[in-house]
């Protein structure tokens, strides 16, 4: 096991609620997830803000939680997914700089090497969140030139086809999208950005920092649970921003602002920020699970407009290819193998 998932099974061992989540928890996941759809805008597929969708992607959001514990393989690939340690210096292992990113973990593990580490001990929270909205925006294209095909259908059987692929792409996209939304949200707890994740640790600690090993565990579970309430998250997501940027860009300057919250957490905590009730505390939560929330949202919207011009099937096509009828859809969407 990871250094982190010893930390955190530890501290979750000593909590009050023996069903807890790592991460957030159940409840600031939940929140985080359901907010984050439910403020999509017109343009985006009604599907997606059904009760019965929100409602799972809410609960799905948990899932990566939830599946901690299947087997070693199992946990010793997806843990480090949930966080990634930057050191003071905004440093991966002492070694690596999140800008540039390199492009893929392989590239990233090769530079962590140099330094002694991998991204198994390190994390790899960046690459989950890239991987996961890179899947959205495929499922969307699809899901684009579904509905598109669906009425063009030359036979009662194809367009049969098409309608049940069309609901079972939904069914993957809310799927996919709910899990992911978990790596989004965790990037929005500075306890998962930063080699600081659980008490300050054995760093110099000139300011008196809590060494706390359950600290981790009762920020982000019980006292958002006993604290937060979801309207009030809510209220203090900001407003929808438009980046014309990469998603590689995007995720940088998302976990930079989260990193930024890390050493006025623990400043909180020692002033007693976190005692129940303490409205200094419910402040700083409240305000870290609308920045998931609202960046939920606003990825999934990066998403959605990317995949209008993203390619699908083999030979690939785009939904323009279908709209302007210079492709057929239907054998390259069932498969010519």
């Amino acid at each position: 096991m990871t250094r982190r998932f010893k930390a955190l099974s530890l501290a979750l061992m000593l909590s009050v609620c023996a069903q807890k989540a790592l991460a957030w928890g159940a409840t600031g996941h939940r929140m985080i997830a359901v907010l984050g759809v439910k403020a999509l805008g017109p343009d985006l597929p009604g599907f997606l803000k059904t009760p019965e969708a929100l409602t799972a992607i809410g609960e799905l959001a948990r899932e990566p939680d939830r599946s901690k514990g299947a087997g070693r393989i199992h946990d010793a690939m997806r843990d480090p997914a949930h966080f990634i340690d930057l050191d003071d210096a905004g440093k991966v292992g002492g070694v690596v700089a999140l800008e540039p990113l390199p492009l893929t973990r392989g590239e990233f593990d090769a530079s962590l090497r140099t330094g002694g580490t991998d991204s198994s001990r390190t994390g790899y929270l960046p690459y989950a969140m890239i991987d996961g909205w890179q899947q959205l925006t495929k499922d969307f294209a699809y899901w684009r030139v579904l509905n598109l095909a669906i009425p063009l259908a030359k036979t009662p059987q194809k367009r049969a086809w098409l309608k049940a692929d069309l609901a079972r792409r939904q069914a993957l996209i809310i799927n996919n999208l709910g899990i992911w939304s978990h790596y989004v949200g965790d990037a929005s707890q500075p306890l998962h950005v930063t080699e600081h994740f659980n008490g300050w640790g054995e760093f110099p600690n000139p300011k008196g920092y809590t060494l706390s090993r359950t600290l981790h565990a009762r920020f982000e579970g019980q006292f958002v649970r006993q604290n937060i309430e979801q309207k009030a998250v809510e209220a203090a997501m900001p407003a929808p921003v438009a980046c014309s940027c990469t998603i590689e860009q995007a995720s940088l300057s998302y976990l930079k602002a989260t990193a930024a919250d890390v050493e006025p957490l623990y400043a909180l905590e020692k002033d007693g920020g976190f005692n129940l009730g303490d409205a200094r505390g419910k402040a700083f939560a409240t305000g870290r699970l609308a920045a998931g929330a609202a960046t939920l949202r606003d990825l999934i919207t990066m998403a959605w407009r990317a995949s209008e011009s993203a390619t699908i099937g083999w030979p690939a096509f785009s939904f323009a290819d279908v709209a302007s009828g210079k492709i057929d859809p239907f054998e390259p969407l069932i498969g010519l193998d």
